[in-house]
């Protein structure tokens, strides 16, 4: 623990991204809870006497003039989203509605106490605003676009309107790889399969208890999809078909993972299963745990399973809804559906089996979708309805959103390359990335804006185990610097 210690944000550089992120972890901002963190930005703006707006979304829209000398550029919009994912261990206390993140320094990163980090969208809108607050940077007139509830539905990126941004060129902040700018993403939709759920008297002679599976690293269900991680709601899911029949158990309720976009690090199933069969079960348990860590060894190397005494308000599936439910989620795909042709090592079409709810009359199995091209989106689709006409379940689909199309002749993206090359000496990797950026939503009401992305490394967004690597904050803020530098004037 030698190389843990608190963060001293005064102490790290770039200073003016530090202060603000140090800012902007001390105020809670989950999805669906960014108000206070949106409304300190616009007392912020005003006090900096930069012209300042809200959407009916609760976007947040700010103003700079260019500098001297830098009139005639191209304007330019600087975009992030407000919001972070909520997502903590089990062991730690923690309320994302009322508590500040905690961060510290981890060797040459900078991660939470137990929780996410909230690097991703964080350190992006921490440079808008540094780039708002600097009196000493060259750039041409500028708009900073701050969007709502990104993780969670993207509501802030749908609502953008046309005519609220008057810019030629967006840079998005969102990337999580320095060295790589993107010029395209996926598109998304999320899949419920649900079930109607009837119940029956508990049989005599049985015990309550509850599986769980936990330690599973999770992750961000597009950029980590390719992984190998374990899934854990698809791990219970193996067992119950392998088992469930053998022991005789009858299912109570399933819980597993917490977000459509995070990949499941824990799930439990409670059942209940013939008393003389508890100690048995318990040995399966174990067995089947340890074959799965020998499977996912070298990659979930925290998996840990456990059987514990339970109790429930409900009572058991009848057999029917038991069979139907068990054999969809063992058969419902999961991870990396293709690879795409065009763009070696990039994903074309995956499947996130998020979250799983278990209400009294309701088990809802909630999926996302992603795919670069629409027919990979509908293939999914037209697997999840197969599956769940077969299981006699509804499916639902809703959330739609775009992906983005690279554009091949991008003004800014050639901008980026040259840049980055005179700093390093090197060329960025030009990448297409298996996530939903607000890009492709913004191409709707602005479809001749020329966009990028890029943005300082983070590794494992969307889990407690989120971190940014400090050394590539200062990267990202010297292309960040060098291309507002180099905006080529107007036509």
């Amino acid at each position: 623990m030698e190389n843990k210690k608190k963060v001293v944000f005064s102490q790290l550089s770039p200073q003016p991204v530090w202060q603000f992120f140090d800012k902007i972890c001390s105020i809670p901002h989950p999805s669906k809870h960014e108000e206070a963190l949106a409304q300190y930005i616009v007392e912020w703006a005003q006090s900096q006497n930069l012209p300042v707006k809200r959407d009916d979304a609760g976007n947040v829209f700010i103003s700079k003039p260019a500098t001297t000398g830098m009139e005639n550029k191209k304007k330019v919009v600087l975009q992030a989203h407000i919001d972070m994912v909520p997502q903590k261990n089990e062991d730690t206390v923690h309320d994302f509605t009322k508590d500040p993140i905690q961060p510290y320094i981890d060797g040459e990163w900078v991660t939470a106490k137990g929780t996410t980090l909230g690097a991703d969208n964080g350190m992006g809108m921490a440079s808008c605003l540094a780039v708002l607050a600097s009196t000493d940077i060259k750039h041409g007139p500028l708009e900073v676009l701050l969007t709502i509830d990104e993780e969670a539905g993207m509501t802030g990126a749908f609502a953008l309107k046309e005519g609220w941004l008057d810019a030629d060129i967006l840079l998005n902040t969102d990337s999580e790889q320095e060295g790589e700018v993107y010029m395209g993403c996926a598109g998304g939709v999320n899949a419920s399969i649900i079930f109607d759920l009837e119940r029956e008297a508990m049989p005599a002679d049985h015990t309550v208890v509850k599986l769980a599976v936990k330690g599973l690293k999770g992750g961000h269900s597009g950029c980590d999809i390719h992984t190998g991680r374990g899934n854990a709601n698809k791990f219970l899911a193996r067992f119950l078909a392998n088992q469930a029949n053998e022991f005789g158990l009858r299912v109570i309720e399933f819980q597993g993972g917490s977000l459509r976009n995070a990949i499941p690090r824990e799930a439990s199933v409670i059942i209940a299963v013939p008393t003389a069969q508890q100690s048995a079960l318990a040995q399966a348990f174990e067995q089947y745990t340890q074959l799965v860590q020998q499977e996912l060894g070298k990659v979930e190397t925290g998996l840990t399973s456990q059987i514990s005494d339970a109790s429930s308000p409900f009572s058991p599936f009848t057999q029917s809804v038991q069979s139907r439910f068990i054999a969809t989620l063992n058969a419902c795909p999961n991870g990396v559906i293709r690879m795409d042709d065009n763009i070696e090592g990039v994903v074309e079409t995956s499947l996130n089996v998020g979250v799983i709810t278990t209400e009294e009359n309701k088990l809802t199995i909630l999926c996302l979708i992603r795919s670069l091209i629409d027919s990979g989106r509908e293939q999914v689709e037209g697997t999840l309805t197969s599956l769940a006409q077969l299981a006699n379940a509804h499916i639902q689909f809703d959330g739609a959103y775009p992906g983005w199309k690279p554009d091949a002749d991008s003004e800014i993206m050639h901008i980026f390359r040259d840049v980055y090359e005179g700093i390093y000496g090197k060329k960025p990797n030009i990448m297409v990335i298996h996530a939903g950026l607000e890009c492709g939503l913004f191409k709707k009401p602005y479809p001749n804006m020329d966009m990028i992305s890029f943005g300082p490394t983070i590794k494992f967004p969307h889990s407690p185990d989120e971190k940014v690597e400090i050394a590539s904050v200062g990267l990202y803020w010297e292309q960040m610097i060098a291309v507002l530098e180099n905006i080529p004037e107007k036509a």
